[in-house]
């Protein structure tokens, strides 16, 4: 975010116990703890944590390294049968997330929250989602992510909560809940432990600007195809040159749009 655009609100101050079944927190007793948590307001509680409570972030999840909450909109809906939407005013096709609806769960998640979470709306309007916002996000408290359904949510209480909008890419997906979790994904390999290898990291496709070179490994020959020479030749410096010279290459040939930024920041 640049300096002049509208900070997102932050909400509340505690966190949860981190645990691979989010819904069970709703029970769990709220502990003042630093732990970088991911709040998430959904329609599709069980769809969490999904992928993220595989392999590395989802040993990191269990070893507290990063917490997970759902909230389930639908317990906020109004009426006999939770409604959670109406029509959109001036007509048109499709629903609209209501704003009391909303602002309920927004206020719920508020007393679970601590520090600076700011509140995030995966939309496809949003700016899109990069490597440098997953280090920022990283380096907060967390986040309160809302996932939107239907035609999405009531811009009242975008403008009241002054609600960041991120998309993940230039299409348009039924919901939030996948792109919640890649975004959650991209950023929590970034939180110091959860990897256990740094320099893996600095070496990977965006972290420098430029997308990553080619990676080789064993067994030396492969369908006559050979690992290139200079990898295996122990002089590191050649074998950083080449991984550079490679990766310059891969960028410019395959993300013109990231080249054109990296030669305006790059120091040579």
């Amino acid at each position: 975010m640049t300096d002049d655009t509208p900070k997102p609100r932050a909400l509340g101050r505690k966190v949860i116990r981190p645990t691979l079944k989010p819904t069970d927190l709703l029970t769990e007793k709220p502990e003042w703890v630093g732990t970088w948590t991911a709040q998430i307001i959904t329609l599709m509680p069980d769809a969490f944590p999904g992928v993220l409570g595989e392999s590395l972030t989802g040993r990191a999840l269990k070893d507290s390294k990063w917490a997970l909450r759902t909230i389930n909109l639908r317990d906020f809906g109004v009426g006999k049968h939770k409604n959670v939407d109406d029509t959109p005013a001036g007509g048109g096709a499709g629903m609209v997330i209501r704003p009391d609806v909303l602002d309920d769960a927004i206020q719920h998640a508020g007393q679970f929250a601590r520090g600076n979470m700011p509140l995030i709306y995966l939309s496809p309007r949003g700016k899109r989602f990069d490597q440098a916002m997953a280090r920022e996000w990283a380096s907060y408290d967390g986040l309160t992510m809302i996932c939107g359904r239907f035609e999405g949510i009531d811009q009242r209480v975008i403008d009241a909560y002054r609600i960041q909008e991120v998309s993940l890419g230039d299409f348009v997906m039924t919901g939030g809940e996948l792109a919640a979790q890649a975004m959650i994904d991209a950023t929590v390999r970034l939180i110091p432990g959860v990897l256990g290898n740094a320099e893996s990291i600095e070496d990977e496709s965006h972290s420098n600007g430029l997308l990553e070179h080619p990676q080789y490994t064993r067994p030396q020959t492969w369908r006559g195809l050979e690992i290139p020479e200079v990898l295996t030749s122990g002089h590191h410096g050649n074998i950083e040159k080449w991984r550079r010279e490679k990766a310059e290459d891969l960028t410019k040939e395959r993300r013109p749009d990231m080249w054109e930024s990296y030669k305006s920041t790059d120091p040579k």
